[in-house]
């Protein structure tokens, strides 16, 4: 018998209302601003290696509360994060076997979310026929990843394939996340607007960006810059620039995921998990196919790369990050209190990022709207 528990989202009383609804939005800023994400993909919730077996966690897509347990035998299950007895959280329960025991009076929960033992039925002769809800779970890339959505389209959407981190020769990879209280689309149009190269002049992951590429094809962004790739006091150390073509970098915000890569040698995803309207958490895989010995032209050996990259998570990626957990929080802020100022963008990504945000949004709220109007028929 084991519990633990591993907050990832932030108190209610830290969540501060919209100021504006998508419904009565007029600009795209604003209509960005307060978009959902399409619950009809598979989102990263929390990082394998958090969640020992014979625990559970709570964790949140869009203000829906899901319980993640793991069981003795370390298979995930997620189901809708309440008790059908008293409507406690199961999350604050344990695990037990392959089972979920809330924590009130001891209901038990097997695989399919439904009420699999009672301690004490008071005279009744079988268990009352409740459940909850139940959610796809999957583990890849050091991530778990959940189906909020409907799950007979659970297919329709997988979960991106990165051969790179599959298989024996895989790329050394350290899973990286950060919380940070802004909307989804705050952290975005971060991720990909190289116009705020000033705010990390201390590390310089990138510098002297010209964007050459911004594209919309369906539901993805394709862009493209000439700049300055791993050019920082300690980064430059490691990153063969004699070798690699790092004046130049593709990225993509693809749907609702974002990508980048640098000469098929320098990569990262970002996977973000839209909590509530003014908090996400990121999840970031940064790859290399190899990085060099500092002054010399000798590659660091496969088996020490992941040693490697765990020490940079802590000193480089990490501080980096926290640079824009600053800028992105301090932007959600002075958007609450500045919504209905113009909305000024010089990097012409940012807009596209947003049109693609609210277009998913708005196609999720119709279909909704379609099911709602046809189950009241």
């Amino acid at each position: 018998m084991k519990s633990r528990g591993i907050p990832v989202s932030v108190e209610a009383s830290r969540v501060a209302a919209n100021p504006v609804s998508f419904e009565a939005a007029k600009t795209l800023r604003q209509r960005a601003r307060a978009a959902g994400m399409d619950p009809n993909y598979w989102y990263a919730v929390e990082e394998e290696r958090n969640i020992k077996a014979g625990s559970v966690v709570e964790v949140t897509f869009w203000q829906r509360s899901i319980a993640l347990y793991r069981t003795d035998d370390g298979e995930f299950r997620a189901v809708e994060n309440r008790c059908a007895h008293r409507q406690i959280k199961l999350s604050l329960g344990q695990v037990e076997g392959c089972r979920l025991v809330c924590g009130y009076h001891g209901w038990e929960y097997d695989e399919t979310g439904s009420v699999a033992r009672v301690p004490d039925l008071f005279g009744r002769t079988s268990v009352p026929r409740l459940s909850v809800t139940t959610f796809p779970v999957q583990v890849r890339y050091g991530l778990v990843w959940l189906f909020p959505g409907d799950p007979d389209l659970a297919d329709r959407h997988p979960i991106p394939d990165i051969p790179e981190l599959e298989g024996p020769d895989r790329w050394a990879c350290v899973p990286l996340s950060i919380t940070c209280a802004a909307h989804h689309s705050v952290v975005i149009d971060n991720v990909s607007d190289f116009s705020h190269a000033y705010l990390h002049r201390r590390y310089r992951p990138f510098s002297s960006a010209t964007l050459t590429r911004c594209e919309a094809v369906g539901d993805n962004v394709h862009l493209e810059y000439d700049t300055e790739v791993g050019r920082g006091r300690i980064s430059k150390l490691f990153v063969d620039h004699d070798r690699l073509d790092t004046n130049h970098i593709e990225l993509c915000y693809e749907y609702p995921y974002q990508w980048s890569n640098t000469d098929d040698e320098i990569k990262h995803w970002l996977f973000v998990l839209p909590i509530d309207e003014r908090t996400t958490r990121a999840f970031f895989l940064f790859y290399f196919r190899s990085l060099k010995l500092p002054l010399l032209p000798v590659r660091i050996p496969r088996f020490a790369m992941r040693t490697i990259l765990k020490i940079a998570n802590r000193a480089l990626i990490g501080p980096l990050l926290g640079q824009d957990k600053v800028a992105v929080e301090a932007e959600q802020a002075g958007y609450e209190k500045h919504w209905d100022e113009p909305s000024i963008e010089v990097n012409p990504v940012v807009r596209e990022f947003q049109g693609v945000t609210v277009r998913k949004w708005s196609e999720h709220l119709a279909r909704e709207a379609e099911k709602a109007e046809a189950s009241g028929a």
